[in-house]
């Protein structure tokens, strides 16, 4: 169960007009026992992803454009007019850009979904929500309850949860990355990665496999469950927020849990490796709450923790803490090893550089 569909996508949509910052901030740096950070603007409403390449710092602002970060700290329109931004790549060469679109109808509903790619060649409008309606490719996957007795469902139907079910017909094209030519596409609602060609040609690469989590008594309690649901598991959707390709050449990917994505049922969040051969996705993190984004960086893998306020690193499936960042959002890596990182929805809406080998600061 999606409870509120990626709902830090949905509800920055909704109110980022009232978050939009009208001037910069001045920039300050702290040097304690945390890396170096530089604010580099607040000019931002809802940053939901960033691409650091080719001398740009490129922001999917869920506020409705993507935006470039200026040495001033203003951020001025690469591309207006953009419902529900929230992914933005380039190619390795500059020549091309993909950011994803998507459209709201009330506060869950989206009714459009899909991809832009520009470049040499003009642009290719990729409707990711008519692929999912004709290939729906979770439609095997079952989620909720196997052979629950009356008592479960009762007290799941009564909750509002649903008892058992597959996948449903669902896009949220959320996060891009440029891949072998192409582009990569983790869609939020489909629960899968989407393989897009450089003409727009849409094939599934990988699923993500169903979210397991056994029902605790405080569960339970939380939601008004009754006793007989204690135990039980209940298979959530996996729901992919980013897609990175990795230094082995594998893709990583972030995933929130079906269902509620806060700290109520734990936290619940993971990273997946996925082979793009086969489609095989391994999870290689657990137990991160709210991971929205990630990064390679000197070796190591930083994730965005949101629900818990901070930057995290993952290096050999143990996760560490790296920076405490309130609203931390989105992750990207610099040309120099710096990270980028944007705060919003759950903090105040910035970008920051953050230093990962400056002095005084070690892993």
């Amino acid at each position: 169960m999606r409870a509120v569909r990626i709902s830090i996508a949905v509800a920055a949509v909704a109110v980022a007009s009232t978050l939009v910052a009208t001037a910069p901030a001045d920039a300050h740096t702290t040097r304690k026992t945390s890396p170096a950070t530089t604010v580099l603007t607040t000019a931002i409403g809802a940053p939901f992803n960033l691409d650091v390449r080719h001398g740009r710092i490129l922001v999917a602002d869920g506020a409705g454009q993507i935006g470039a970060v200026e040495a001033d700290g203003s951020v001025s329109t690469v591309v207006g007019d953009v419902p529900g931004a929230s992914g933005i790549a380039t190619s390795r060469n500059g020549k091309s850009m993909a950011y994803t679109t998507s459209v709201v109808e009330g506060e869950t509903t989206i009714t459009a979904s899909g991809l832009v790619i520009t470049g040499p060649k003009g642009t290719i409008q990729v409707d990711t929500l008519a692929y999912e309606q004709a290939n729906n490719p979770d439609g095997a996957i079952q989620y909720g309850v196997t052979n629950p007795d009356s008592c479960v469902t009762n007290t799941l139907t009564n909750a509002g949860f649903p008892v058992s079910y597959t996948g449903a017909i669902d896009s949220h094209a959320y996060s891009v990355a440029a891949y072998h030519g192409g582009w990569v596409v983790a869609d939020a609602g489909a629960n899968a990665l989407l393989r897009v060609s450089r003409s727009g040609k849409v094939s599934t690469l990988a699923v993500l496999p169903a979210h397991p989590t056994a029902i605790t008594q405080a569960a339970a309690d939380a939601f008004g469950l009754d006793a007989c649901a204690v135990g039980v598991t209940y298979a959530f959707e996996s729901v992919p927020t980013d897609v990175e390709v990795g230094p082995d050449g594998f893709l990583y990917v972030t995933t929130l849990p079906g269902g509620p994505e806060d700290a109520s049922l734990g936290a619940r969040g993971k990273v997946f490796r996925v082979n793009p051969y086969s489609g095989r996705a391994v999870a290689i993190a657990s137990g991160l709450l709210g991971a929205t984004n990630l990064a390679f960086s000197r070796g190591g893998l930083y994730v965005t923790e949101l629900f818990a306020g901070k930057v995290s690193l993952i290096r050999h499936g143990r996760v560490s803490s790296f920076l405490e960042l309130p609203g931390a959002l989105a992750v990207e890596a610099g040309p120099r090893g710096d990270l980028y990182v944007a705060t919003g929805i759950y903090g105040p809406p910035s970008v920051v550089r953050v230093q990962t080998g400056g002095r005084g600061w070690r892993h």
